[in-house]
């Protein structure tokens, strides 16, 4: 699917990571906002069910980007993960200092350098990612250490970096809250309907309303003040 605009010849290119959840959404709407013209790339990993790809396809219609790209990459052979594997999500979960089985190991550095190579190819100096350190699941690929770390590789392992025009990588939510992260959103216009970030969600992108996604995001719409329109199974 592509879009283009006027501007879009001109603005500076970014690849974004847009998984169809709400992080990513807002995280495209940020840059837009910044004067990105934005390639969004969505990664098939063998998560468990389609629901999040088709939000993405309607973030990308709806948000407005120069070229979304779907790619495959099947992580279920790696296993490990609720989210890729035949292991049930936990539900209803206290979260505690544990990194909970939800994690897909290698996931972000897979999809960043994914990313990476696809921004080199656009000469793109920028990528954006929506990762949170503060509410989020404990997830060790989350953290700032690690985009700091990213970032330097980056730099390091690409033909732009090494002749002296680095690349930057963009956590713009990294140290919100998911109540400023629903702020800033609606604040940019962003339909939040559209998404899904359920864990568990259905075919039809239900969310369970008990997983630890779909907790946190509970949360954060009731901390913000605003409605929550996410479509729960059994409502």
């Amino acid at each position: 699917m592509t879009h283009s605009d006027s501007k879009s010849a001109a603005a500076p290119r970014a690849v974004v990571l847009l998984s169809g959840g709400m992080d990513s959404t807002t995280t495209l709407a940020v840059a837009r906002a910044e004067g990105y013209a934005c390639y969004a790339l969505t990664v098939q990993y063998g998560q468990r069910h389609q629901a999040e790809l088709e939000a993405a396809r309607r973030v990308a219609a709806a948000v407005g980007v120069v070229e979304h790209k779907t790619t495959a990459l099947d992580l279920r052979w790696i296993g490990g993960s609720a989210l890729t594997a035949d292991i049930a999500v936990p539900k209803d979960r206290v979260a505690d200092a544990s990194i909970p089985i939800t994690y897909v190991p290698a996931r972000n550095t897979i999809m960043l350098a994914l990313a990476l190579g696809w921004a080199e190819v656009l000469d793109a100096h920028a990528i954006f990612i929506g990762v949170n350190a503060l509410d989020y699941s404990g997830y060790p690929d989350c953290r700032p250490a690690f985009i700091a770390a990213f970032e330097q590789l980056a730099n390091l392992a690409t033909r732009a970096g090494v002749e002296g025009m680095p690349l930057h990588i963009h956590a713009p939510l990294l140290h919100m809250t998911k109540a400023e992260v629903i702020q800033t959103g609606t604040r940019l216009g962003i339909d939040y309907a559209m998404t899904v970030t359920c864990y568990d969600a259905d075919a039809e992108g239900r969310a369970c309303g008990h997983c630890d996604a779909c907790q946190l995001r509970r949360k954060g719409f009731a901390a913000a003040g605003i409605a929550d329109v996410t479509r729960y199974r059994g409502k």
